[in-house]
């Protein structure tokens, strides 16, 4: 039995998530159903976390077990040919049998961006948020940094999480301004349903002066959802990469 751990770059748009759903579109039911074509076997594709409807990945790790001796390089090129153009599976490499892409898992790194051009664009539109409005990109860099390190992230997650725990360890969070768009970076141990997404809408409240960056840790200590900001839309959303000890 083989295991072996694929790389995916996905466009969320069009997909429902990336978990297996009956009647729905979804990133993880197309890549099993390539991977069956291909070797004749029904398969459970791993991945190393969930990503919501419409959001995007560069980096997804997943991994799944085979008795298949398809040749190691022709697995992309193969489900590839398998599956929509919204999908690719960039690298695959046979793994030892007990690696596990969720429990392995021990760093991601997500960025979350900003189109902060006046009228947006329509090239970019479905992998950004557009805020016509100028936000103060100095003071959302201070602001991010009182994210960073471990602490109890109950005001940064939506209703729905499963997750017994709200403590999280954000080891880099970084505003990284280009023209004029705003790229959110954030590398943790992992994070809560909508974290990000929230953590962005705060960020963005603080670019409007809305909120200051000064109050981030009062906001993080007291742990109430309403006192953060909005959930930004899944769009701006992208799972950049995910890192293993091994």
């Amino acid at each position: 039995m083989r295991n072996i751990r694929l790389t995916i770059e996905y466009d969320g748009k069009d997909f429902n998530g990336w978990q297996k759903q009956p009647n729905k579109l979804n990133i993880q039911g197309e890549i099993e159903r390539a991977i069956e074509n291909i070797t004749g076997e029904k398969v459970d594709l791993i991945a190393s976390g969930r990503t919501d409807a419409g959001v995007h990945a560069l980096g997804q790790v997943a991994n799944f077990k085979t008795n298949s001796n398809i040749a190691i390089d022709k697995i992309p090129i193969a489900i590839n040919s398998q599956v929509k153009n919204s999908i690719r599976i960039q690298n695959a490499e046979e793994v030892d049998e007990n690696f596990h892409s969720r429990f392995n898992c021990k760093r991601k790194t997500y960025r979350y961006v900003i189109d902060n051009s006046k009228y947006g664009s329509a090239i970019y539109r479905n992998i950004s948020y557009h805020m016509p409005i100028k936000l103060n990109v100095e003071e959302m860099k201070k602001a991010i940094k009182y994210f960073e390190g471990e602490h109890d992230f109950k005001a940064f997650k939506s209703s729905g999480t499963s997750s017994k725990s709200s403590v999280r360890t954000i080891y880099k969070a970084d505003v990284l301004a280009e023209g004029e768009n705003i790229a959110i970076d954030l590398t943790g141990n992992g994070f809560l349903y909508n974290m990000v997404r929230i953590i962005a809408g705060t960020l963005v409240e603080v670019g409007l002066g809305k909120i200051k960056a000064e109050d981030i840790p009062s906001i993080i200590e007291g742990k109430d959802r309403t006192k953060a900001g909005k959930t930004l839309p899944p769009n701006g959303l992208m799972l950049l990469s995910v890192e293993y000890d091994t």
